[in-house]
């Protein structure tokens, strides 16, 4: 765990799918970064809130040069067995490969407010609920968009698309995607964290997180640990009130569709739902447990 990874080496690990990183983390990591003697628990919250930094980080820590046992999904770990100075040129590459334009950070914005909120929440939902661990909460909520902001990439009109596709109650989400771009933002999710090494059951899960209707409603189900991973996700999500941030739109079509299955599965009843719901909207309010990790 010594040896020192090359220049060549961070960048073969982080060829292919990227995610931009949020040009303000951009900045206060390369501040930490000139401190004297930077200090990784602020350097791991600041990448723990940008989906690409972290997608990055986790793709290098989970690569063959590093040969684990089992993958993690700890932004924590990750930066721990990395160290500072791995950290940085990993941060100093991803920083070169996300060039944006003003008008695409404008766009994504509600993409990066959206993924850290929702990150954040399923982590609180975890800790309350215990189905999940925190950590595998925290990076499915981080993650689960991520093919949001490269659909933005590669179609310029993919904000209306996605304001449609949540303004729809007798579609899935992805459908309405399919049908005007031939993918959806769920499959290229799954394929950027595939190539991220996430854990095999996180890129399953977001590669079904508009999927919830089968999921919840129909009686052949689906596996405990996906249902799990699931229900805590579209309860964030409903929370965070991703229809309006993300989908510009007052209904949450989806939460009305399953909602009340996925509270029966956790057995909350709409009681402890409403206090959770007050609770975790109070955290996000405040940025309180951003960094989600001790």
């Amino acid at each position: 765990m010594n040896a020192e990874l090359t220049d060549q080496q961070i960048s073969s690990a982080l060829q292919g799918i990227s995610v931009p990183p949020q040009p303000q983390i951009m900045v206060d990591l390369q501040m930490e970064q000139l401190m004297p003697d930077p200090d990784l628990k602020v350097i791991a919250r600041l990448i723990s809130q940008d989906p690409g930094l972290s997608g990055s980080l986790l793709k290098v820590v989970n690569s063959a040069f590093f040969g684990l046992t089992n993958r993690i999904s700890s932004i924590q770990q990750a930066v721990n067995l990395l160290g500072v100075s791995r950290v940085v040129n990993i941060v100093n590459a991803q920083s070169i490969r996300g060039e944006l334009t003003d008008e695409n950070i404008v766009n994504l914005n509600r993409f990066w407010d959206s993924a850290q909120d929702v990150a954040m929440t399923c982590m609180t939902l975890a800790k309350r609920i215990g189905c999940v661990e925190p950590d595998e909460a925290y990076a499915l909520g981080l993650f689960h968009n991520c093919g949001i902001p490269l659909m933005l990439s590669r179609f310029p009109y993919y904000i209306e698309v996605m304001e449609e596709s949540y303004a729809q109650n007798t579609m899935r989400i992805v459908d309405v995607e399919n049908q005007r771009m031939n993918t959806n933002h769920a499959v290229i999710g799954y394929y950027t964290a595939k190539s991220w090494r996430l854990p095999a059951h996180l890129c399953e899960a977001i590669a079904s997180h508009h999927n919830a209707a089968q999921t919840f409603l129909s009686p052949l189900g689906t596996d405990a640990e996906q249902k799990n991973l699931l229900a805590i996700l579209k309860m964030a999500e409903h929370i965070c009130q991703a229809y309006r941030v993300l989908g510009n739109h007052s209904v949450d079509h989806e939460w009305d569709a399953v909602g009340a299955a996925i509270l029966e599965y956790v057995g909350l009843s709409e009681y402890d739902f409403e206090n959770l719901e007050a609770t975790c909207q109070e955290m996000t309010a405040t940025g309180e447990g951003r960094y989600y990790q001790d």
